[in-house]
């Protein structure tokens, strides 16, 4: 729900204006997770002494998009931007405001006191703020902020304010803290007692941090230290005795080395595409250029080290290139994307699916009694989807949960479940609460994400990555049609060895190698679609009407209209339209039916009459070849015809492509729609 970025350079001499330059553009990569406000914290002074420059912080934060912050950045009077620094670190951070309205005192980072002694940057949610923030104004610490992460940074104050002895050192502050927060987090810490030092941690929020040197490095595998009980032993750096030096990350010659932080691999791959991905409750700590993650005690399960992963991901992903916003981009992306999901996977020669990430699981989820799929929003969509053709190809029931929903139920789950949790993230907050329940009740979980090292994908027995390339647009597109692709793949591999299937795996298979191809054709529609929407941008509502495998596409297209053009719109079951929906028809009403030739056709044409009949003026989304729906329609949006099960990806970009001209023709930020955030990782 906000992007935190942070940057230390270790003897890499850079000015204070490029580390300002570093910090800003790394928040304008994070800038979909949150545009309410922004700021940076960095070392003070205007000496060429670092470590003097250390002992103060600069705080500079602002209302709005991080451009605005940037502005406010080169008006400050008494800053030197060409100052150089062999060591420093600067944290930054975009806000999606969840306590406190958007302001500069709301903004983060949020520090101690007056004096800026320690300052941190929060992603998440803390749910026992007020008693912490009850707690330190009885010991006589003022707040400034409505916000909850002023008392994180007020209670590392108050435990620096109180240590045993002067040797403590930051990390060792840092679990102090921790162990008296509740809810999510994931934070990162500077502070004048410790210059040039960093301490990052997290729990159910995504940090990573990101390695540069020009020098080897002392290990790939930086091994987990754990405390002893009252005993604190400092974060790895040159007082350690050389017995401990392997257990830190470090440039081999000692030389020069710099760490990035940060919520999501697109804020630090211009810089490196080496990564560690944190798990729940590490504290990584980095100290003399030497990093070293801490973890309070061992758990059953743990990993001994934290691995360096190498990003695939390219910098030219996450560039718009030739659009005029990432969501558009992405839309455009979607034949290359379901070929990505596909690649290695489906052999369209033999007719065989493979995934490997289920390989090791297939034959218990073969014997299972119960598929339920659980995910939130355009996720939860792709669900709905996939639902029939799942049922149909596995034999099984299958359920499909909102996540929320399914938690407020305490919905009863058995061992012989299989639980799938679909998200683009793999952060989001309600399915990863749901995940840890269903786990708890020993049911298998699968995870179906598009974010390799996110929470999801750990946490889960196993699962699929839908490989469909960074998601920068706060409206999902491209994940949800390869999210969509993903469960098919997943259903022709379940129904593999049953003989009275093949005749039907061998359409679908044949379907999805003409996908992309049928999928660029509705592209081509671009140009009709923005016709259509300079007609009906000026109105207040729409309905979206369908059945059969469409139903999703009209709760997917309608989610689409209501995130980015903040019209009221409404995906209907068209077998509903009787009991109740019917009365909203009018001649003024605009109302889009989705019509294709499968075993709803007849039913869909049924409703389209009775639409008619009250006056209603359709638009219909139907089979380029259905002349019939063609000639009774005043207005039709023609795509080409695919089978059944894979029609619903083809009759949804028009939605998408709808919903984009919408928002623009009504003047708004396509890519960070008001009061929304690409991740959703607090309830």
């Amino acid at each position: 729900m906000c992007g935190i970025f942070a940057y230390l350079n270790y003897h890499v001499p850079h000015t204070r204006r490029e580390i300002l330059e570093i910090l800003l553009k790394g928040l304008q990569r994070l800038e979909y997770r949150g545009y309410d406000s922004a700021g940076v914290g960095i070392d003070g002074g205007n000496s060429k002494d670092w470590e003097n420059n250390a002992k103060t912080i600069h705080l500079i934060k602002q209302r709005g998009k991080v451009k605005v912050l940037d502005e406010e950045i080169h008006k400050q009077q008494d800053i030197d931007l060409d100052v150089e620094f062999d060591v420093h670190l600067g944290i930054a951070h975009t806000r999606w405001a969840t306590h406190g309205v958007p302001s500069p005192v709301n903004s983060h980072p949020q520090r101690s006191d007056k004096h800026n002694e320690f300052i941190v940057i929060h992603n998440g949610i803390i749910t026992n703020y007020k008693d912490l923030r009850k707690f330190l104004e009885s010991k006589g610490y003022e707040f400034e902020s409505e916000t909850d992460t002023e008392s994180i940074a007020k209670l590392v104050k108050y435990m620096y304010d109180n240590r045993e002895n002067d040797e403590v050192s930051f990390a060792t502050l840092v679990e102090q803290v921790t162990q008296q927060l509740e809810g999510a987090f994931a934070l990162v810490f500077k502070s004048v007692h410790f210059p040039g030092e960093a301490v990052g941690t997290r729990r159910g929020s995504p940090l990573l941090m990101g390695v540069k040197s020009d020098h080897k490095l002392s290990t790939d595998h930086i091994p987990i230290l754990y405390r002893s009980a009252g005993k604190d032993k400092k974060s790895c750096g040159g007082s350690l005795p050389r017995m401990d030096q392997d257990t830190c990350l470090y440039p081999v010659d000692e030389k020069a080395v710099e760490y990035y932080f940060a919520s999501d691999a697109s804020a630090v791959i211009e810089h490196t595409n080496r990564v560690i991905f944190l798990e729940d409750d590490d504290i990584a700590a980095v100290s003399d250029g030497r990093l070293s993650i801490h973890r309070i005690k061992r758990r059953a399960g743990d990993h001994p080290a934290r691995a360096i992963q190498t990003l695939q991901m390219e910098l030219q992903q996450i560039m718009k290139g030739n659009f005029s916003s990432f969501m558009q981009k992405e839309i455009f992306e979607q034949p290359e994307s379901v070929v990505n999901t596909m690649r290695g996977r489906v052999n369209f020669n033999d007719n065989t699916v493979t995934l490997g990430g289920l390989k090791d699981h297939i034959k218990e989820i073969q014997r299972c009694r119960r598929l339920i799929l659980i995910a939130c929003g355009t996720s939860y969509h792709a669900g709905v989807a996939t639902r029939q053709v799942l049922e149909e190809l596995t034999e099984l029931p299958v359920m499909v949960e909102l996540a929320s929903d399914f938690l407020d139920r305490n919905t009863p789950v058995f061992r012989d479940d299989v639980c799938f949790f679909i998200s683009q993230s793999g952060e989001t907050a309600d399915s990863l609460m749901a995940l840890r329940y269903c786990k708890e009740q020993g049911a298998l979980t699968v995870g179906i994400t598009n974010t390799v090292g996110s929470s999801i994908s750990r946490e889960t027995d196993c699962g699929v990555h839908i490989n469909a390339g960074p998601e920068i647009g706060v409206a999902s597109t491209k994940a949800y049609s390869s999210q969509f692709v993903a469960l098919i793949m997943f259903a022709l591999l379940m129904c593999s060895d049953r003989i009275s299937m093949q005749p039907r795996r061998r359409e679908i298979i044949q379907g999805l190698k003409v996908l992309p191809d049928l999928i660029k054709e509705v592209l081509s529609l671009d140009e009709e679609i923005q016709k259509l929407a300079t007609e009906l941008y000026q109105q207040k509502s729409v309905l979206i009407m369908g059945r059969g495998y469409h139903y999703a596409t009209c709760l997917e297209g309608a989610l689409k209209i209501k995130e980015i053009t903040y019209m009221h719109s409404e995906g209907i079951l068209a077998g509903e339209l009787k009991h109740g929906p019917l009365a909203l028809v009018d001649k003024l009403m605009p109302v889009i039916m989705i019509i294709m030739r499968d075993h709803t056709y007849v039913k869909c044409q049924n409703a389209l009459q009775q639409v008619v009949a009250r006056q209603g003026r359709p638009i219909v989304i139907c089979d380029k070849d259905d002349y019939e729906t063609i000639k009774n329609s005043s207005r039709t949006i023609k795509v080409p015809h695919c089978v059944d099960c894979l029609q619903g990806i083809l009759s949804v970009i028009p939605l998408q492509l709808l919903s984009f001209h919408l928002a623009v023709l009504r003047g708004y930020d396509v890519d960070c729609p008001r009061n929304l955030a690409k991740s959703v990782t607090v309830e």
